[in-house]
């Protein structure tokens, strides 16, 4: 009998887990640009970018000098009306606000104002 109401608890435990909602966003994956000029206010010097945008809606940046990263942050994701809202909580970094674009040489992403923010890695 103990171990029917062992199985039975189990059981129970098992059915009433909730189900992970599955992301799959066109976003997740790793994202480069290759810096022209610095953009962001401290003026930190790198030469590449790598945001790596993860299904819980985080990721990591990575900025590149040389081949050697020269920093990095964590970084949170949102995505409204096709307008993805990248922020870096405990830095002075503003949000970054870019929308996907398909072209046939890749996926980018664009900054609102028109200027290239990432391009898609395979």
């Amino acid at each position: 009998m103990k171990a029917f109401l062992n199985l039975f608890l189990l059981l129970s435990l098992i059915s009433s887990c909730s189900k992970i909602e599955e992301n799959n966003d066109p976003i997740i994956g790793i994202w480069q640009n290759t810096v022209k000029t610095a953009t962001n206010t401290k003026k930190m010097v790198v030469d590449n970018e790598e945001w790596i945008f993860n299904d819980v809606y985080l990721g990591r940046f990575h900025g590149y000098k040389d081949g050697k990263v020269v920093f990095l942050t964590d970084f949170k994701w949102t995505v409204e009306n096709g307008t993805y809202i990248v922020s870096y909580p405990g830095t002075d970094f503003p949000d970054d606000l870019v929308e996907m674009k398909k072209t046939e040489e890749a996926t980018i992403l664009v900054r609102m104002e028109g200027k290239i923010f990432a391009e898609k890695q395979d």
